[in-house]
């Protein structure tokens, strides 16, 4: 669900930069955070997700590394129904984002699992602390060169 807010800014528009301190109304996509919203995140994603993941991985014997790529495959696919069949971009969104939990589950379990089960064998620790460091570097990079940050399109820069 989308909801409007109001936003400061000065960006220019026809006539000259908005004042500061204006506000205009801006469509947002995120969805509100309500109650629904963590219901549904914790059922549906979390839930769900790991239900999945262990379902790929343990029931169907398929193991933690086959479970990953099958789960990352359908990520795959859900973008190329996304971008070159056009599903719908709330669909897309949120298929993609409930298969990345099976898709962590499995990735996880793959490299702390025993190794006598076809895993790595690196251990919880090992693997939190590895999950931990590249979620901390990704942060800080997208951080210091704002490479995840979309400057507004023409439409936007010149909507009043």
């Amino acid at each position: 669900m989308t909801h409007e807010t109001s936003e400061t800014s000065a960006l220019s528009r026809p006539g000259g930069p908005v004042a500061p301190g204006r506000h205009r109304p801006r469509r947002n996509k995120v969805p509100e955070v309500t109650a629904y919203f963590w219901i549904i995140k914790v059922l549906f994603t979390f839930a769900l997700g790991t239900a999945a993941g262990d379902l790929v991985s343990e029931r169907m014997d398929l193991g933690y590394w086959l479970s990953a790529a099958l789960f990352a495959a359908a990520i795959a696919a859900v973008a190329v129904a996304r971008f070159a069949l056009g599903l719908d971009a709330v669909w897309s969104f949120w298929i993609a984002y409930v298969l990345t939990r099976p898709l962590g589950a499995s990735v996880g379990d793959y490299l702390s699992q025993p190794a006598g089960d076809g895993a790595l064998g690196l251990g919880t620790v090992i693997t939190s602390v590895l999950f931990l460091a590249v979620i901390l570097g990704l942060v800080v990079y997208l951080g210091v060169t704002r490479k995840d940050v979309t400057e507004p399109g023409p439409a936007a820069r010149h909507a009043v």
